[in-house]
Parts: structure tokens; sequence; C-alpha cells
């Protein structure tokens, strides 16, 4: 393994050496102690020597650092294979097409971002002309991870392919019309281009790196062979801000991620001004990189600056460029020569002799063009050396001009961010820098041409060929039709429907049991990918470890403290459990790529993930809309739920609001069971529809959110009865009436529906036989597995009716002729039952643990809520009191009975 940290001879090279000899000396002197006295001593002294050299304010830069110079010096450079003057055109062609479209949907006011690939269109032309391997070749290709703010130059690129029209171009940001182009990468939008959200800033870094650890995963399960996919991820050098950025580098160093390049685009910008203003974001990136054990590539300076680093003969110009704060840096390319021969050359005499011999034009090149990530060459040698670096995983840091060739009033300005247009001037102006065929008449109306130089022109036939032999077009989504996966052995769903007796389950374990038993399954059990975050024990998860195992690269280097017990902790280099430590955010990033296995990979996998409830969609929720827009396909269960169930933990661990957040999500399908038996039922119903055979214009690309609680309780048979399972599926259905649950009511008795969810089912239960026994009152109790459900159901029946359709939303059929009024209630805040209020035909009420959590019993937490069942009972009184169904005093009565 190539130590990523050692700075490689090639860096050296870029220096001068006055006094080979000397250094020479120096190093045998270095190797003799090593020698003699061993590596430990030679390690000491230099260390020593560091201390010394820093204590007498010899400028050094830092162990994690190295000069801000090339990697990769131009001696070094490989040629680059192919027609370096053809692609130039290419990119010419692409960097007007993507102003060009910006600027045209401009007048629309819906914007768009230039700036971006101005500065980054050789990182990505490099990549797609020799690197970036398409998905018609063999195995799955590669994973591109494309900067959000760049889109347009991948477009513009599309369109020059012939993936795209000028229609689709015109309607960049106006997607409601169809033909439109989304404005960011987004595969629910675009699903046959686009394969990775990134432009929610910093998912995309994160993403990127447990994608290339899901292949790793994939590979050593025996599922496919992914070893020949490369993931590159482009990225902003402000986005690097983001805690997502950085938060998984050492697991992605850590797990020897070569098959991962990490592209930093440091044009030194962010949105509003300087990255770094006082400081320099290249240095710091590269020493969090080092630190974090990854290969580091620089790429800063174009072949012009090659001049003036040979006539640096005594190191003057590296230590300038050391220290001069990226701000600095920006104002230089906005000035002219004799602004830089005073400011940046005249701080020392050695430069200034140097600024002598240079002329005007030749600092202006310098200062204002010569970036390393400008020039394919640069950019192609650092690619090239990023896939030839074993072990560890590559970040490339290529320093840039923001708006480069858009013009002087673009380039290196604080406010090019928000700049969305180029004038008629500006962009003849660009045209006539790029060397383009496009004449001042095919202006119309002062409306800037598309550029095009025809689909059998040797630009064309070049892209497409150079596409041909990396295996098909880039970036692109592919879905291959898989076969429907065979349904588990009904066995397994059908053990929970007797109930459990005596016997107190949670529905936590109820959803584990289930899971254990799916696993087994001969034909889809080794593609189910459990994810926990460090919490597999809170869960009950433990008895999974032996059998299935925790996936490592390494496997189990040692023997488990617990390896005499029947539960012991097993790693295993095929293990199938993803135990992610206390990262929900990496835990998310993993769901990710394997819910979207299917079409990265054309494998199906069936991930889930269990999680804190508090913690999930809280915590995480943007990711979970990338889940959405990526189309994975899964079960995220947020487990020790609801508000009042958690016993103990207090405000930050409790969870009342879960299924809110998750019902803004359009690909989230949520339920909050209550019994074994219903979290039965949904899993099967989900395996169906997002791996079976799905109904005809059914969405297959949603995932489904549960909500299971750690309270043991008796788990109940499964009623008997037609439509059950509908119910369950749909949301709502009665698990019994006052009568056939036993109980005595009187002749014509007042009568109320009362809906639960989750645990809150049975304070629903002890209610119904409160308000029987105590004050003859019949209530019928119903489980809403999923207000959400029930909602998404209500609106497809309100659009349906402003399409002329006569339908009757389900809530109201199962409702339909229920007497009295309905009473809902949940371990959540009112919000989450009230989804349905407006859909209800009969007098709606509802409870639930609104507030902040607390520290407390559960029966303690209920009672403060209002939501235990002797609120209910009188909750439930006081509806029918303003039916006049019962008496007022019985209200105040019930009240001072239990104490309220």
């Amino acid at each position: 393994m190539t130590d990523p940290n050692a700075i490689q001879p090639s860096e050296l090279d870029q220096l001068p050496d006055r006094d080979p000899e000397e250094t020479a000396e120096w190093q045998a002197s270095l190797d003799a102690v090593a020698e003699a006295a061993g590596p430990h001593r030679a390690a000491y002294l230099m260390r020593r020597t560091l201390e010394r050299a820093e204590g007498t304010g010899v400028a050094l830069p830092k162990l994690l650092e190295t000069d801000y110079v090339n990697s990769i010096p131009t001696a070094a450079e490989p040629a680059v294979p192919g027609d370096e003057a053809m692609e130039a055109r290419i990119t010419a062609w692409n960097r007007w097409n993507a102003a060009a479209m910006v600027t045209r949907g401009s007048k629309h006011g819906v914007g768009g971002h230039i700036a971006t690939f101005a500065s980054a269109a050789w990182l990505y032309e490099t990549g797609f002309n020799h690197f970036f391997r398409g998905k018609e070749g063999d195995g799955s290709g590669d994973q591109l991870y494309i900067q959000g703010h760049a889109s347009p130059g991948i477009y513009a690129r599309a369109f020059l392919d012939g993936r795209l029209t000028e229609q689709h171009l015109d309607n960049f940001r106006q997607e409601a019309g169809g033909n439109g182009l989304p404005s960011y990468p987004h595969p629910r939008r675009l699903p046959w281009l686009w394969e990775f959200p990134t432009v929610s800033m910093g998912l995309g870094p994160i993403s990127a790196i447990y994608q290339a650890r899901f292949n790793r995963y994939l590979t050593s399960r025996g599922i496919k062979d992914v070893s020949d996919s490369h993931v590159w991820a482009f990225l902003g050098d402000g986005e690097m801000d983001e805690p997502e950025s950085t938060t998984a580098l050492t697991l992605a160093s850590r797990e020897g991620l070569d098959n991962l390049t990490f592209v930093i685009n440091c044009n030194l910008q962010r949105l509003d001004g300087p990255v770094r203003a006082n400081f320099k974001i290249v240095q710091e990136l590269e020493a969090l990189f080092r630190g974090s054990g990854w290969n580091v590539i620089k790429t800063l300076w174009g072949t012009a600056w090659d001049e003036l680093f040979r006539l640096d003969t005594t190191g003057a110009l590296v230590r300038r460029l050391r220290e001069v704060p990226d701000a600095q840096v920006q104002t230089y390319q906005t000035r002219d020569a004799a602004y830089i021969r005073e400011d940046f050359f005249g701080k020392d005499p050695a430069l200034a002799e140097m600024a002598k011999l240079l002329s005007d034009d030749k600092i202006l090149e310098c200062f204002h063009l010569s970036r390393g990530g400008h020039e394919s060459r640069k950019v192609y040698a650092a690619y090239k050396a990023a896939l030839a670096h074993k072990g560890a995983p590559t970040v490339i840091l290529a320093q840039t001009v923001k708006g480069h060739t858009l013009g002087e009033g673009f380039a290196s300005k604080n406010a090019n961010h928000q700049m969305k247009k180029l004038t008629v001037d500006e962009f003849k102006a660009m045209r006539d820098r790029l060397d383009l065929p496009i004449k001042d008449s095919d202006f119309v109306d002062g409306q800037v041409p598309y550029g095009h130089p025809g689909a059998d022109s040797p630009e064309v036939r070049y892209l497409q060929e150079r596409r041909a032999a990396l295996g098909g077009p880039a970036p692109a989504r592919r879905v291959h039709p898989l076969p429907a996966l065979p349904a588990p052995a009904e066995k397994a769903f059908a053990a929970f429907d007797k109930g459990s007796g005596s016997q107190s389950v949670a529905t936590t374990m109820a959803f584990v049991r289930l899971v254990k038993d799916l696993v087994r399954d001969k034909e889809t059990g080794k593609r189910w990918v459990p994810i926990v975050p460090d919490e597999a024990r809170t869960f009950g998860m433990e008895s999974l470890f032996p059998s299935l195992g925790i996936y490592s690269p390494k496997g189990q280097t040692y023997e488990p403290v617990d390896r005499d017990q029947l539960m012991y902790y097993k790693e295993a280099k095929n293990g199938q459990i993803l135990n992610e430590g206390i990262t929900e955010a990496g835990s998310m990033a993993d769901f990710i790529a394997a819910s979207t296995a299917y079409a990265t990979h054309g494998e199906a996998m069936i991930p889930f993930y269990i999680f804190y409830s508090m913690f999930g969609w809280q915590r995480t929720a943007d990711q979970m809309w990338q889940l959405g827009d990526q189309l994975g396909r899964g079960f995220l269960v947020g487990a020790t739920a609801g508000r009042t169930t958690l016993t103990g933990e207090g405000l930050q661990h409790a969870d009342g609001h879960s299924p809110v957040i998750a019902a803004t999500n359009p690909a989230a399908l949520t339920y909050d069971p209550a019994f074994a038996y219903e979290i039965a039922v949904i899993v099967k119903e989900g395996l169906r529809r997002m791996y079976g055979e799905a109904a005809e214009g059914e969405d297959q690309d949603v995932f489904y959110y549960l909500t299971v609680y750690n309270e043991p309780l008796p788990q109940p048979a499964k009623p008997s009865g037609l439509g059950i399972d509908e119910g369950i599926v749909k949301g709502l259905y009665r698990f019994n009436t006052a009568e056939s649950a036993g109980l005595t009511v009187p002749a014509n008795a007042p009568r109320i529906q009362l809906l639960g969810s989750g645990t809150a089912i049975h304070w629903a239960l002890k209610a119904q036989r409160l308000l029987a026994e105590e004050w003859g009152v019949a209530a019928d109790v119903w489980s809403a597995t999923s207000w959400g459900e029930l909602r998404r159901d209500a609106m497809e029946a309100d659009a349906a009716l402003l399409r002329g359709e006569d339908r009757v939303p389900y809530v109201r059929q199962a409702l339909q002729g229920a007497e009295g009024p309905v009473l809902a209630v949940s371990d959540y805040m009112r919000q989450v039952p009230d989804q349905i209020a407006q859909w209800v035909e009969q007098d709606w009420s509802s409870l639930g643990a609104d507030g902040f959590g607390l520290s407390d019993t559960r029966d303690a937490a209920r009672r403060h809520f209002g939501v235990d069942a002797e609120s209910i009972a009188v909750a439930a009184l006081a509806q029918l009191a303003k039916r006049g169904e019962v008496k007022a005093s019985a209200v105040k009565e019930a009240r001072e009975k239990y104490g309220l």
C-alpha cells in the first residue's frame, strides 16, 4: 500500500535545488542514522529538526502540506492520447451552449448558473474523453457525481452528442410543459440522464464514499463483481465546508477505497465571495485529506508557469505563492500587470529581479489564465495518477478561475455565482476568444444562438467515438429490465397471525423477528441489506451478528471478547450487516446506495435501515429527499418510536413528529403499525410493490417508513374477515366493536369511533372498556396503520374529481355508516391524525402528544400529554356531550374521577 502522506519525488522535482550535492549529503546522513540506530531514531531526529526550524522562523509547510505547486511537474506528465486540438474545439462548443442556454432562460426569469462550468469545463471534458466508463460496456460502468451548478455544461455536451435538442435546451428549468430540463441533476425528473442528485451541497461527497464502499460490499458478498467500477465525485471547494462533505473521509481511507476519486474544483470562490479570503483553501484541504489518509494530487498551475519556476533559483517564488492568501490571488486575476509586479513580485528582491525578465503579457498569461484545471494535459496527468494509485482514495485539488472564458465581467468576480446572463457584445467577445464559427447575423433580435458544428462534423464524430470506446454515453442512468423477485415463503408472514398469546412483544422485536426469517429465504434472503448506526443491541438485532456477520473488508482480525457466547460479535469479509457506527448520515448514504443498486448495477437489493426514530427524519431528512430523487427502494424503520413510549430518555429522544416530516416526501409511504401482524402485511406488500409484480400504473420507485415501538405488549391475533389486509395497506380498518370485544353496553347506547395508530391503539382499547363499563358508551376501535396513505388516497380522489371522475376517498368508504363522532389518537402531535380530518364525514376531534418530550414513566408522560386511556375516555364523553348524547355533567364527573 502506498503511503498517501508521503511526499512523492515528483513533488520535489518542481522545486529549485541550488545545491544537489548538499541535499544528497543530508539524505545520506538520514539513511546512515536509520541503518545504525534504527528508523525510530531517524524519525526522532527529523521531528526535532523540524521543531528547531519552526522555532527559528524557517518557513516550512506544515507536515500535512506540500508547497503551493503541482504534485506532477510538467516534465513528468504523460502525453494525452487523442487529438487535443479537437477536444479544445468540443470544449469551446460546450462552453458556448452552456452560457447560451442559461442566458436564454434568464429572459423567462428561471435563472441558472454559468460561472461554475466555465471554471470546471476541462475537469469534465478530460474525463468524458478519456476516463469515464459508460454503461454499455462490460460491468456497470463508472458512477459520476456531477457538481450540481455545472449541469448546464453537461446538458450542452449531451446536445452536441445528439442526446438533447434545442427545444430541450430552451426548456431548461421549465419542466411543466414536457421536454424540460431540470435545474440540477435530478434522476426523478430526467431518469435516463442523471444517476445521482448532488446539488444539496455536502450530500454528493458522502454519497460517493458510501457508493464506492457499497460497490466493494456487492463484490465481497458475491452478488456482482463491480470491482472495475470507479466512483468520481466532482465537488466545489466551498462545498467542502458542509459537515457531510468530510464526515466519512476516514472511512474511505480506512477501507482502502482506491475505487474512489474526489475532484475538487478550487476556483477559490463560494457563492458570496472567497472560500478562504485570508487563508488558502487548497492547503487546508490538502492537510485535511492527507491527515485522513487520502492520496492528494495538486493541479494548480498551467504550463505558462514553467518559465517562472525555472527562473526561481532561490525558492522565493514558491515562498511567495505559499503566503499569498486566496482573496489576493483572486484580485490578481482582475488587475493589470503593473499591479501584479508591485504587489506580488515587489515583496521580495529576488522576485523583483525575476519580474524584470518577464513581459507584461507573460505576467497576465500566468495570473489571469494559466491554471492547472484549465489544461487537458494537467488534468489528464492527475486523473491517470489517481487511477494508478492503490490502497487509498485520491483527491485532486484542481485550481481554476471561476467564470473562465466568460470575459472580464465574470472572471473572479465575487457576484459571478448570481450572474445569469451575458450581453450580446459579451457573447461576441467570447465567440472570438473561443474561435467559434458563429456569425454576427446569427444573433437575431438580440437572441444568442446555440452553436452546433453538425451531426456529421469531425467534432461530433470524435466525441461519439471516444464515448463508444469508453462504453457509451455518460452521464447516463440505465434500468435494465429485471425479473420480479419471488415472494418469500408465506410462512414467514403468517407466523404473526396467531398473536403472541400471553407473551409481551414490542413491535420492534416483531419486525426484527420477521427480517430474521426473511433473510433465511433461499431465493431473496441474500438480497437483504440490514443497516444500523451502532444501535443493533438496542433494537434486539444482536441475534443476527453470528448468522449474517457484520461486513468488514478485513474480516475479523481479532478474537471478540464475547466469542464464547451464542450471539457473539462477528465481522466477516462477506458479512451482510452494515453496522456503521454512530452516523445517521453515513447509514442513510449506505441505504441510498443499496436502494438504487437495481439501476446502478442491475441488482435488486432490499435495504432496511433501522434507527432511533427521533434521529432519522429529523436529522437526515435532506438525505431522504435525495433518496426519493434517486428513485430508491427499501424500508426505513423508525424504532423506539413515539413521544411517550421511550421511557426516561427525555426531550431530544422523544419523537412526536417524524410522520409529519415523512409526510412531506412524495416518495415515502409512512406506516404506524400497532400490531405484529400488521407489520407482516405491510412488509409483504412493500416487497411486492417495490420488487415484485407491480400493478398497472403503480409507482415502484417508493420507499416505506415504518414506526415501531419498544413497549412490550401482548400481540393479538389477526382478526378474521374480508378486507383486513386491504385495510392495513390502505391505512384503516375496524379492529373491533364494543360488542365483538365482549363488552356489555345498553341497547341504543351512545356510540363513538376511536381511531388509534401504533402503540396508541392500546390506550384506545383500554378507553373502550372504561367507556362501556363506567359510562355506558359503546366505542368501536379502528387501527389507523397509515394516516399518510389515507391522505394521499384522498388527495388523489380530489384530483380525480377535478378531472370529472367520481371517486370516493377510501377513508370515507371505510367509515361510511359508522355511528357517532370520530376521535383519533396517536403517540405523535395532533397534526399527524389531523391529516385526514377534512375527508371524514363524522364530527372530528383528535388527541396528540404536542410539545417537547420529557423524562418520566410511560404512564406519567401520557397523562402529561393527555393521551392516556382516561384522557381518551373524557375526550370521548366531551364529544358526545356536544351532540347531546350524554349529560354534560358526565364529563366533569369523569374528569374528577380520573384525576385530570
